[in-house]
């Protein structure tokens, strides 16, 4: 039975009956007509930033006994991938508090937690904001996903003895010639576990195989280690362990026009295989039987 607010949605099976969590933060269409209107983007171009799609893949999940939580606002909007005030002071018309992050790659980027560009590259907005009107988006939007995000590792982890979330995302198929960050070609599955930091290497192993047994390509953090969700919750000794997966898009999906491609039911299926996998591995012999999970 889902369990929804204006910014989230939480997909629920009738009983969790494994210690696996799902969470999708990059797929929200709640494209408000305010921020339409403050972006000098198009709207299909504005969705350049979204993983498109991924909730949808990835919705069996309760099927398995598995919850899964989705964001229904933008990425371009506010970016729950990061942590809570990582803000561009460029973008703000007045100055930003001390206890705001100002220096970090993603912001050099653009990309913070309220993103001064999208995907490619492409300034988002006419004009400067207020700091208020970021804090806004912040505590309506990204403290509402963390806040259930964390409940929902908590309670797992009670009943469990630990947890597993699988964070979830797409990533750009082109190469750097064709307006990506990248010049090799990408594998169709990139598993990131923060090079065995924020996962037993068994449970990336069993991804991986899993994976290449359906014909797919797989490689392990490169390009993408994970983000800070993953290293944020990811604690195997404090029995939180969390496994990033990005999937190419061009598998599923028309990228320029973002409209579901012939391939989407077949990867649909691939991934129900994929979450069986994942919520069928015997995790008693990775619980610790002594630590508590860190604040």
């Amino acid at each position: 039975m889902p369990i929804s607010t204006s910014s989230i949605e939480v997909l629920t099976p009738t009983i969790q009956s494994v210690p696996v969590v799902f969470a999708s933060p990059h797929s929200g269409l709640n494209y408000s007509k305010a921020f339409i209107e403050a972006s000098k983007l198009s709207p299909r171009q504005l969705r350049r930033s979204e993983d498109s799609f991924v909730d949808e893949i990835f919705s069996s999940a309760p099927e398995f006994g598995a919850p899964l939580l989705r964001a229904l606002f933008p990425r371009a909007y506010v970016d729950p991938n990061r942590s809570a005030y990582e803000l561009d002071p460029a973008m703000f018309s007045d100055p930003l508090p001390g206890y705001v992050t100002t220096k970090t790659p993603r912001i050099m980027a653009g990309l913070g937690t309220i993103p001064r560009v999208v995907a490619n590259g492409e300034d988002i907005y006419h004009k400067q904001m207020t700091f208020d009107e970021a804090k806004q988006r912040i505590e309506d939007n990204y403290v509402p996903y963390h806040e259930a995000l964390s409940r929902l590792l908590k309670l797992t982890q009670q009943k469990f003895g630990m947890v597993l979330l699988i964070d979830c995302h797409s990533m750009p198929s082109a190469d750097k010639n064709s307006r990506n960050h990248f010049s090799a070609p990408l594998a169709d599955i990139v598993l990131g576990d923060c090079h065995g930091r924020s996962c037993d290497p068994t449970i990336t192993d069993a991804a991986e195989q899993i994976c290449r047994e359906m014909g797919l390509s797989v490689a392990r953090n490169k390009p993408y280690a994970g983000g800070y969700t993953t290293k944020h919750y990811g604690q195997p000794k404090y029995n939180v362990h969390c496994l990033q997966i990005e999937i190419k898009r061009s598998l599923y999906m028309d990228e320029l026009r973002i409209e579901r491609g012939p391939g989407l039911a077949p990867l649909i299926r691939q991934m129900r295989r994929l979450i069986n996998t994942m919520t069928s591995i015997n995790f008693s012999p990775l619980i610790s039987p002594t630590l508590k999970a860190a604040e």
